[in-house]
């Protein structure tokens, strides 16, 4: 194929970091390429250098034969370039229509803004591609699921020729990837090329042409992603063979650690988004919480962690009652938060790693000495933490918002689960991460079960839902629509309920409820 796009030589420097090195990437026409490497290999880096976020220090890039100069965003998308970003490019204050025509403005009459046009438009893209999105709403009242629907939107709103989606399933559900996978084979008939950076190797083997593979910054080898298998693309990655099921044994159930009883919560629109959900997870076991995105799975796990305070019902944990507890309690009782927004609820971004390694315990010793920091403490096990979960960073002392997502992911699970704790709620604990990272996290998920810990998962990711639950209850409309023994459903079954059919029919066959 003709090459639409050519990267010689890119290399971009931060400091006490080489995050591309002389990399040379062509893109065909009508191709779909797969960029696939661990985090941090620099993946991200080199698309935001093509999207003009960064300047790269060496190299030259071409689009259609031509040398492409930027100084900005705006240099790329006049050149046909258009990217989703793994991190949200959102203003949380504007509405949907707002942030999709910043920059390409609608006008009525020359002079004012046509938000009407634009909305419509909006919703005509969202028809035709599956991204139902009300062009009304403000970004801060959406959840991760339909704000990552808006930055598609924004791409596919400027009819962009060499399309960039980096990470653009992290937050999706299994069908919403499907149907995405669908509309980039639709993108590509149409004459479009796409770059597609996933760690979801079966979406690589589903979807891309082609396969090259960056590792520590360098481009280390290419693979045809039809013939190659998912465990040949795994070590090709990583550098090693990896173990891409979880290895678990039996549940040892004991008492219950958590009880969630008629409990009510409201949205931010005073909408009632969890309708009397109850269920219990117990000592020794792994629930999983299944749902498509915006079923009430947000604002259920807020309300369990005190971050959101019910309208009625009880939580109660480890036999106190924490209905309308504040966080600090409910970390204090041996809870561990893993949320599913790292940047808004997971992290300080502009405070170093150091730092956010101990957000919840920095006033307790070690940590402290009445209201002093013992600082060299926080270093001491900050290190230690980066070290054991292989957290990919210059040093302690960096800002946490200048790692790749998948290293601030890492961050958190670190900090999380580096203590003793009796309740784990994991909310998509693994998004963003790739394969050799995923098995580590997956095998310390199952660790702290073995231990005595009761661990609520809640992902929208069947695959990680069925490999590492031990029951499995699923969310529709704000409700709890059926509980099942992991080991008895099918992926087909778990989606039917998903989808609100009664668990009578959807269970109809060899699962059995739990």
């Amino acid at each position: 194929m003709d090459p639409v796009l050519e990267l010689r030589g890119i290399t971009k420097r931060f400091p006490g970091v080489l995050a591309n090195d002389h990399i040379d990437l062509a893109l065909g026409q009508g191709e779909i390429l797969a960029l696939l490497g661990e985090n941090g290999a620099g993946k991200s880096t080199l698309m935001n250098v093509l999207y003009g976020l960064y300047k790269q220090d060496e190299g030259e890039i071409t689009v259609r034969g031509k040398p492409l100069h930027t100084t900005g965003p705006n240099d790329s998308i006049a050149a046909g370039i258009g990217m989703v970003h793994q991190h949200f490019m959102l203003i949380p204050v504007l509405t949907v229509t707002e942030n999709v025509m910043l920059g390409q403005e609608s006008l009525r009459g020359g002079v004012f803004l046509d938000r009407r046009a634009a909305a419509n438009r909006i919703r005509e893209i969202s028809k035709a591609y599956g991204l139902e999105v009300d062009p009304d709403a403000y970004i801060k009242d959406l959840p991760v699921g339909v704000q990552q629907r808006v930055e598609i939107i924004k791409l596919l709103y400027r009819n962009a020729d060499i399309l960039i989606f980096d990470e653009p399933t992290a937050v999706l559900t299994p069908q919403e990837a499907d149907e995405l996978a669908k509309v980039m084979r639709s993108l590509v008939a149409g004459g479009k090329s796409i770059i597609f950076i996933t760690h979801k190797l079966r979406e690589v083997r589903e979807v891309a042409d082609r396969v090259v593979v960056l590792r520590l910054g360098k481009v280390v080898g290419g693979a045809n992603p039809k013939t190659a298998s998912e465990a040949e693309l795994a070590s090709m990655m990583v550098g090693r063979q990896v173990l891409l099921t979880v290895d678990k044994a039996e549940a040892k159930p004991g008492e219950p650690v958590l009880i969630v009883d008629g409990l009510r919560v409201l949205d931010d629109r005073e909408g009632l988004v969890v309708d009397g959900v109850s269920f219990d997870v117990r000592a020794g076991e792994i629930l999983g919480l299944a749902g498509v995105q915006g079923n009430g799975q947000t604002e259920l796990v807020e309300a369990l962690t005190g971050l959101r305070g019910p309208q009625a019902g009880h939580v109660t944990i480890v036999g106190q009652e924490t209905t309308r507890a504040n966080p600090r309690t409910v970390t204090e009782l041996g809870v561990a938060h893993v949320p599913e927004d790292r940047q808004r609820d997971g992290l300080v971004l502009s405070y170093p790693v150091a730092d956010n390694m101990v957000l919840n315990t920095y006033y307790l010793p070690p940590f402290a000495r009445g209201v002093v920091t013992q600082q060299a403490e926080v270093d001491k096990v900050a290190a230690e933490r980066v070290k054991q979960f292989d957290v990919r960073t210059p040093g302690i002392a960096t800002s946490a918002g200048s790692l790749s997502g998948g290293n601030q992911q890492k961050v958190i699970i670190a900090r999380e689960l580096s203590r003793p704790i009796k309740l784990l709620i994991a909310v998509q604990p693994t998004r963003g991460l790739d394969v050799g990272s995923i098995e580590y996290i997956h095998s310390r998920i199952v660790e702290k079960r073995d231990q005595g810990c009761a661990v609520l998962l809640v992902s929208t990711e069947l695959d990680e839902i069925m490999g590492l639950s031990d029951r499995i209850a699923v969310m529709y409309h704000g409700r709890i629509n059926g509980v099942v023994n992991a080991a008895d459903v099918t992926k087909e079954q778990l989606g039917l309920l998903m989808a609100g059919v009664h668990p009578d029919q959807a269970l109809a066959g060899p699962a059995a409820a739990a």
